[in-house]
């Protein structure tokens, strides 16, 4: 059955960073006008209110997103958050955001480098002997961890056997387990390698992310994610985000629903969950508001050091990704380079991406997740959400007078390719290289 052969090898890896097959649309923008400086006024808060509005008639649930151009901001939903009910959804809602808790465990460690408690290319058998033995761990540095390039397997096969097999039923079944990180690690380690330490390009595994913070507890003699808590996310002033203690998330939020490419039918809530499986590689609670403070507080420089910044934004090629220390590239003609993080887990995804000065930004919730069908092969078809989703990051990142019109410029096959490396919708995972579509994910 093709769907088993998807779910065996696409959904069994990985959950929490994912991407979606975009197209242009057709109405891709006008003509871009002469460019000129962006001005103090420069968001165009109707066209962004019907950009989102056009992601729930396209057939999302529910979709919140803020924006940010200098001194000015623009917030906006469009949607349900419980679709028995007809609640609406709200701008300020905390959402589980997945992978982008990556860049939040990222600078935590960095802070320890530039306290000389942690070297980058010291190898990471130095610090965790017992977890990572023997070979791999001489061979494998703290650096590689972060930019991907360890290529040890991620555990989500492990974590939630069912998928392997063409059936959803872990996700039932382990909503309430509590797993330990050094198990999954262990399940990580099972895994096939993906390549030589250090070989580019490398392959996004959340392993490597469980991995640091573990490191991150053993030179701290703290519990990681109340570090992160500390140390980041307090340190840059977020108010509205967490680790979850609990499975239930604190506050205004959305139900999650989870579709899998129609095994789920109707899509089920997953907003309920206990998130021990993800751990530092996707178990944050945030805003969108709260997630453009976080990007522009790192990106000016008052999380971490100008020299730890720059090892940050120092890219390597990962699964299609132009990927640093926990935060990747997006460069969109006429616009410039952005940069940022996605997630997801069951249910919810989230997008967040800023200029490199921190000026523009854009971060974006999703309630549905795995929404599109696949073809006779087994592979993701585009949606209509997806080219909603599109519109609406392009229309935000890319303003009037900033040298490009939202559209302009970016309706050629490359730039829709980079745009659409990054927003959520298909997961992301290591054995998608088997399969045409792997082309397209990261």
């Amino acid at each position: 059955m093709r769907i088993a052969r998807l779910l065996g090898t696409v959904l069994g890896t990985t959950l929490l960073t994912t991407t979606a097959v975009l197209t242009a649309p057709a109405h891709a923008g006008p003509a871009a006008p002469p460019a000129g400086p962006v001005d103090s006024t420069s968001l165009d808060r109707t066209a962004l209110r019907d950009s989102l509005d056009a992601i729930h008639e396209a057939g999302m649930y529910g979709v919140f997103s803020s924006v940010r151009d200098g001194g000015e901001r623009w917030t906006g939903a469009s949607g349900v958050a419980d679709v028995e009910t007809g609640r609406p959804v709200t701008p300020g809602m905390r959402h589980r955001v997945g992978s982008i808790s990556k860049t939040f465990t990222s600078v935590a460690l960095l802070q320890q480098v530039e306290r000389g408690r942690v070297r980058l290319d010291a190898p990471i058998g130095d610090y965790l002997p017992d977890l990572i033995p023997g070979e791999r761990g001489r061979r494998i540095t703290v650096r590689m961890l972060l930019n991907h390039t360890s290529h040890i397997g991620d555990y989500i096969a492990g974590a939630f056997p069912s998928l392997t097999e063409g059936s959803t039923a872990s996700l039932d079944e382990e909503r309430f387990r509590s797993i330990r990180p050094g198990e999954l690690v262990r399940l990580g380690l099972a895994a096939p390698a993906t390549g030589r330490p250090g070989e580019l390009p490398g392959s996004y595994s959340n392993t490597n992310y469980v991995i640091a913070g573990l490191l991150l507890e053993k030179v701290t003699g703290q519990d990681a994610e109340k570090h992160i808590t500390r140390n980041v996310i307090d340190r840059a002033g977020l108010r509205h985000t967490s680790f979850p203690r609990t499975p239930y998330i604190k506050g205004p939020h959305p139900r999650m629903y989870e579709s899998f490419y129609g095994l789920i039918d109707p899509p089920r809530d997953y907003s309920v969950y206990d998130m021990s499986w993800a751990y530092t590689a996707g178990a944050v609670v945030s805003t969108t508001d709260d997630l453009n403070r976080f990007y522009r507080a790192l990106l000016d420089g008052k999380l971490i050091g100008k020299a730890s910044l720059d090892e940050m934004t120092r890219t390597v090629p990962v699964s299609g990704l132009d990927y640093g220390l926990g935060i990747y590239s997006l460069e969109l003609p006429g616009c410039g380079r952005f940069w940022g993080h996605d997630g997801a887990v069951f249910g919810a995804g989230m997008t967040a991406l800023s200029s490199r000065d921190g000026k523009r930004q854009v971060a974006l919730a999703q309630n549905l997740m795995k929404y599109q069908s696949v073809d006779d092969d087994g592979v993701p078809q585009s949606h209509a959400i997806d080219d909603a989703l599109y519109g609406h990051v392009v229309r935000a990142l890319c303003p009037a007078g900033s040298g490009s019109a939202p559209g302009a410029g970016l309706a050629s096959p490359d730039a829709r390719g980079e745009l659409s490396k990054r927003l959520p919708g298909i997961d992301h995972s290591q054995l998608t290289k088997s399969l045409k579509f792997g082309q397209l994910s990261h």
